[in-house]
């Protein structure tokens, strides 16, 4: 029976688990949206949330060398408390989101994107609103013949 046992091992030692989620940490810090499996994303959640609490706290010595424990670098350190822990200051909790994926094509694992609830796609980055892949198809070589008919000067 797993009564009272937390946490999935994720088929890992501990030294490795460890690594893992802090390698992801950094990652989620630094681009602020990562995808991963399922339960990755489910087990690093309440480390990103504490992370961000500490952020959040009055900019201490003491906080920041808890952050920078976790994250070992400190350019995410005072990213994370000059910019992620503000933005989160009126919000008294679940600063990330999960969003489920579907199965990877590879060996079917759950993906599942983990980001900050505030978090904005750059605008222009992405396809355009409602345009298929045919369609951006149809349109990359009627700009190029475009181009081409074009007299050169």
């Amino acid at each position: 029976m797993r009564h009272n046992m937390s946490k999935r091992k994720l088929g890992r030692v501990s030294e490795h688990r460890r690594a893992l989620f802090r390698n992801q940490l950094k990652s989620l810090i630094e681009h602020e949206r990562i995808i991963t499996t399922l339960p990755k994303a489910k087990e690093l959640r309440p480390i990103a949330e504490k992370v961000v609490t500490l952020g959040r706290r009055s900019d201490s010595v003491h906080a920041r060398r808890l952050a920078a424990r976790l994250l070992s670098d400190r350019d995410l350190v005072h990213r994370l408390f000059s910019e992620i822990g503000p933005r989160f200051v009126s919000r008294p909790g679940g600063y990330t989101r999960i969003v489920k994926l579907g199965p990877r094509r590879g060996d079917g694992a759950e993906l599942a994107i983990l980001e900050f609830v505030d978090y904005k796609l750059a605008e222009g980055k992405g396809k355009a609103e409602g345009e298929s892949r045919k369609e951006r198809k149809k349109k990359a070589p009627a700009a190029a013949r475009a181009e081409a008919a074009a007299p050169a000067k």
